[in-house]
């Protein structure tokens, strides 16, 4: 089947309200194409670019593209009431842990009906030949990018990961922010994930086929700044060659400057014309150059309190701070501790599959992160080096984490002491800090009235058979402990 043969029968196949067995013909040009073509490339990465190039030719996408990694804007199942711009579909794979997709991009006015998703469907499955071909050749997985196509990658920035409600809220945020093309202020303690939050309001955003530029403010040189930021002629001193800058490098898409708070007072002059103006001129140069280039910066410090003692200019401040994100530290959504673990652990799932032990996991819960999730991140590659067996048990956790384990808990275990001995101390405790208010101890403690009077009532050494029947029975809800409060001692 030659080009012009194959090119006349996709535009055929790919009109609507064609009859299906017409618009079937789209997969016999598919596999007459791979198949055709099998013989005439050298290697298997060529067949897997005569793939991505052949099948927006069948179905009315823009372009399509096999990669390594996880799905980042969910799998597609249908059938589907609205299709999003970016369409993510799992290539089986026969290792688990070597996942796969292939993503497409599509013009949201041109809709796709049911055939087309079945249509994709079924390329994954072929998708799925073509990686397991480049597995048993041994050609790397990785298909080469080009220079002049680097610009048209898909974003690959992993995903945020936490349910709990402040995550849930700030994903919300990104989604409103990534809409539009304002110059966004991330603020946020430093190992929170700022840069990722910049990276996913970019990948939402129109500009997710343009680069993601991120310099650390922080690193640059007082005497390099203007020419990092903004570029150098050719020749403006002996032995320079001339290079674009990082906001002409940004040209159509996004520039992220993190740590924006430590740029002197004079750079952060330069950097408020250049916004300004969304114009730069290179150091040496006789003339601007006209930059599209969105804006996001990240700092760990509150802007606003620089302002006022007077280490960060204030109109610069006003032009940054239209829009404004707060990433949590993770002190903050403790509910997210685990599912971060998890998802920190499936990383090293090729080195080795461990699994947090319980002790573990609540020495993790009660820490306090001061490095967030960066120092938990960390943490973790540690344990999965220095764990002894396939669970990371406390003892391989280190000290610093164990702190509250070894100081409180570890003793109190070696004397044997019982739960109900442990409860006892506890509440005689929470009930001194109450100024002996009864009332306002079971409120704290959340139990029932009775319930703290068994506690109270308790002395060491005690049988358990003298405990009364409290214990076992429904009061320690807090309606219970409503109505007996009612009624009860205060």
């Amino acid at each position: 089947m030659g080009d012009d043969q194959m090119l006349a029968l996709a535009r055929e196949v790919s009109k609507p309200r064609l009859r299906v067995r017409d618009r079937r013909r789209g997969l016999s040009v598919l596999l007459a194409t791979l198949v055709e073509n099998l013989a005439e490339c050298r290697e298997p990465l060529e067949l897997r670019s005569r793939f991505e190039s052949v099948l927006p030719r069948v179905v009315p996408v823009r372009s399509a593209r096999v990669r390594e990694g996880e799905c980042r804007y969910g799998a597609v199942q249908m059938p589907l009431q609205r299709a999003p711009e970016i369409l993510c579909l799992n290539i089986p794979t026969g290792d688990p842990a070597q996942g796969a997709v292939l993503e497409a991009t599509f013009d949201p006015s041109r809709a796709l009906d049911d055939w087309d998703y079945q249509t994709l469907d079924v390329a994954s499955s072929l998708a799925a030949l073509i990686l397991e071909l480049e597995r048993r050749t041994g050609q790397p997985a990785v298909l080469p990018v080009p220079r002049t196509a680097a610009r048209l990658s898909l974003p690959t920035a992993p995903p945020l990961i936490g349910s709990s409600q402040v995550m849930q809220a700030l994903r919300e945020r990104i989604e409103r922010v990534a809409a539009t093309d304002f110059t966004v202020l991330i603020e946020g303690e430093s190992g929170t994930g700022k840069e990722l939050v910049a990276r996913q309001i970019h990948d939402l955003s129109r500009r997710r086929l343009g680069p993601f530029v991120a310099i650390n403010c922080a690193a640059l040189v007082e005497t390099l700044v203007e020419a990092e930021l903004f570029g150098i002629e050719d020749r403006t001193a002996t032995g320079v060659r001339g290079r674009r800058g990082k906001f002409e490098q940004a040209d159509g898409g996004t520039l992220f400057l993190d740590e924006v708070s430590d740029l002197s007072m004079s750079a952060q002059a330069k950097l408020l014309r250049a916004i300004q103006d969304l114009a730069v001129e290179r150091v040496g140069g006789r003339g601007t150059r006209r930059i599209d280039t969105r804006i996001v910066v990240a700092t760990n410090r509150t802007l606003g309190e620089w302002v006022t003692r007077g280490l960060f200019r204030q109109d610069l401040y006003y032009r940054l701070s239209g829009v404004e994100l707060r990433v949590p530290p993770l002190r903050a959504r403790p509910g997210d501790i685990q599912e971060l673990a998890a998802y920190f652990l499936g990383r090293h799932r090729a080195v080795r599959r461990l699994e947090l032990a319980p002790a573990a996991a609540d020495a993790l819960n009660l820490y306090q992160w001061p490095g967030n999730v960066r120092e938990l991140e960390r943490l973790l590659e540690s344990a999965v080096a220095w764990a002894r067996t396939n669970r990371i048990e406390l003892d391989d956790l280190p000290p610093v984490l164990r702190r509250d384990y070894a100081e409180v808990l570890v003793p109190s275990l070696a004397q044997g002491d019982t739960l109900r001995a442990w409860g006892s101390r506890y509440a005689r405790l929470v009930l001194e800090r109450c100024g002996n208010n009864k009332r306002r101890a079971c409120h704290v403690l959340d139990i029932s009235y009775h319930t703290l009077q068994a506690y109270l009532r308790y002395q060491p050494g005690d049988p358990v058979e003298k405990a009364p029947p409290e214990w076992l029975g429904d009061e320690s809800s807090p309606d219970a402990a409503g109505r007996v409060l009612g009624c009860g001692e205060a």
